[in-house]
Formats: structure tokens, C-alpha cells, sequence
């Protein structure tokens, strides 16, 4: 008879080993950006949602595309515009004619991977729209609940807010998204093999054909998700993250620091950071390998410390350099 221990860790192996996968496979349409595929990986696992930043035609849309292919999971793309309703998002009751009554029409939320493109070009009005999704993740339409498929993740994408005609996004949905990734431009070796693949005949529209295959599937996500919420936490490790997050309500650079919820995340995204590296524990360093991406968008900077140069970054780095380290 099988031992269910054996069991267990045999299905967590083979859901590690598909996820470690999708590198691979969105690398067939995506040149460089491994922190951003591990960022949405590690989104996947911890059931957040991303805020992915840079500028126009760094591959932020393609590369979200390419993780819902090799996933096979639903996706559905809203380009938010300033004139977007908040019923173009969620759907809305559309009446029947013929019955006459009137009926839900769902609207793109509705689906496992909603790419918000460009969230910050519309209002905000708009943009709160997606709040119940993310939190709640359901929407209300007419008094009536109406529960949203899983897995769901939001990946919106945003432009820096000194683009002109952007909205910047309030700190209460900045909150609501676990993991703001920043999306560089490519070094001149990735530029170069970007513009290779186009002269071969590369469409960014036509991901099958560029060889972008399922190599993981619902069923080893919900494997990797279950192995994830066993990963071992010491007292040590949650002590550290506290102490982080408290040290930036205290930084003088910062006029708001990252705030309980904040702190959840980073202990969240450390645990399913080490379960990817291999280990059924968390150490130091996963809490220092996630700080940057999960604490950037909680803080905010006070007037002065921004005309310095100072940045999100820098104040979390120095923190991180800061904090006693439990040994």
C-alpha cells in the first residue's frame, strides 16, 4: 500500500517541475525577463495579482499571453481607455426581447487571466471596478453576487506616471495587487535575439506557432498551492518580516509604510518563493528575494525624499541592509 506522505511529495516534485517548466516555454516567445515570469508564477501560487511597469514595447502584454498558453488556462485582454465603463469590465443585465426580462451579460473579468492593459490610462472610477473582482473575487451586478472561475489573476499592465494622460492608481488598489514587477528594457543581447526572431518570421499574435504548448495544468497548480501552504514558517522568519515591515513606518523617506496586509504578502510570496527553489521551509533569503517586488507599491514617498532621487527601492533596500537577519 502507498504511502500518502509518498504521495504527496511525489505530486508537489511533479507540480514544481512543471512550473519550473514555463520558463522555458514562455522563453520561446518572451527574450529575457525571468524575474517577471517568477513574479507571475509565484502570483499563481499565492492567488495575487500582478502590476506589471514599463514602457510601451517591452513585451508586458506578450508576456502574459504566453504564461495563459502554457497554462491553458482562459484568458481575456480589456484595454482600459478614458472612456471605459465600469460595466465594459464587469458586465452588466442586458434586456431580452423576446423573454422580456433582462439577463446578465458576463464581462471579461470573467475569466481565469484578465490582462488589464494600460490600467492606468483610465479614471479611476473605472479602475475601482476591479476592486470587488480582486478582492472579493466576485462581482455584483444588480445586488447580485456572482462568483468569479479559479484559478483568477489579474495582470494589469501600467505605464511610469510621468507618461502623459495616465491615471496614477490609488493606494487602496495598489494594495489590492500582491506583486508590482518592473519590466526593463532588454540588454543589447536580448534586443539583438528579439530582432533575429522577427526577421525569422516571429508573430507575437500566433503563439502556437511560435511552439508555446500547455506544460501545466489546473490540477498542478492546485498541487503546487497545497505544497506551498505546508512550507514550514518559524517563529524566526515571521519575526523578520515584521520587523521589515515595521522599519518602513518608521523611515523617514517614507510618509506611508507598508501596512499588516503588507506584511501577510511578503511572508506569502517568501513561502512559495522557497517551495519553487526546492525547499519545504523558508529562510532569509526568500524573504529578502520577494521584499523589492511585494513592498514597492505600499510605501509611499514623502514630497522631499522624491525630489532627492530617492526611491521606493532604495528605501526598501537599505531597510533589508538594515534589519537584523535571524540567524
Amino acid at each position: 500500500m502507498m504511502d500518502p506522505t509518498t504521495d504527496n511529495a511525489g505530486s508537489s516534485d511533479r507540480a514544481r517541475s512543471s512550473l519550473e517548466s514555463l520558463r522555458t516555454e514562455i522563453s520561446k516567445a518572451v527574450v529575457g525577463q525571468d524575474p517577471a515570469v517568477t513574479g507571475l508564477v509565484v502570483a499563481l501560487l499565492c492567488r495575487g495579482h500582478v502590476l506589471l511597469e514599463g514602457v510601451p514595447g517591452v513585451a508586458k502584454t506578450l508576456l502574459v499571453r504566453a504564461l495563459a498558453a502554457s497554462l491553458e488556462l482562459d484568458t481575456k485582454r480589456v484595454q482600459f481607455t478614458p472612456d471605459l465603463m465600469p460595466s465594459d469590465v464587469t458586465g452588466s443585465l442586458v434586456y431580452d426581447a423576446r423573454t422580456t426580462e433582462f439577463s446578465f451579460q458576463p464581462g471579461p473579468v470573467f475569466t481565469n487571466l484578465l490582462l488589464a492593459d494600460e490600467i492606468n490610462r483610465t479614471p479611476p472610477k473605472t479602475q475601482s471596478s476591479l476592486l470587488e473582482a480582486m478582492e472579493e473575487r466576485q462581482v455584483t451586478v444588480d445586488g447580485t453576487p456572482r462568483p468569479l472561475p479559479e484559478p483568477f489573476l489579474v495582470a494589469a499592465t501600467q505605464n511610469p506616471v510621468e507618461y502623459e494622460g495616465t491615471y496614477p492608481l490609488p493606494e487602496a488598489q495598489l494594495d489590492r495587487f500582491l506583486l508590482k514587477l518592473t519590466v526593463p528594457l532588454p540588454g543589447r543581447d536580448d534586443e539583438i535575439a528579439v530582432l533575429r526572431r522577427h526577421a525569422e518570421g516571429f508573430n507575437p499574435r500566433d503563439l502556437r506557432a511560435a511552439g508555446v504548448r500547455p506544460v501545466a495544468t489546473a490540477a498542478d497548480l492546485d498541487a503546487a498551492r497545497a505544497a506551498v501552504a505546508k512550507t514550514a514558517v518559524s517563529p524566526e522568519i515571521t519575526a523578520y518580516v515584521v520587523d521589515i515591515c515595521r522599519a518602513t513606518r518608521e523611515s523617514p523617506s517614507l510618509a506611508l509604510g507598508v501596512s499588516p496586509r503588507g506584511a501577510t504578502a511578503l511572508l506569502s510570496t517568501a513561502r512559495a518563493w522557497a517551495w519553487l527553489t526546492g525547499r519545504d521551509y523558508v529562510i532569509p533569503d526568500d524573504v529578502k528575494a520577494l521584499a523589492l517586488p511585494t513592498l514597492r507599491h505600499r510605501v509611499q514617498l514623502r514630497p522631499e525624499a522624491e525630489m532627492e532621487g530617492v526611491t521606493a527601492d532604495s528605501v526598501v533596500t537599505a531597510i533589508l541592509n538594515h534589519v537584523p537577519v535571524p540567524r
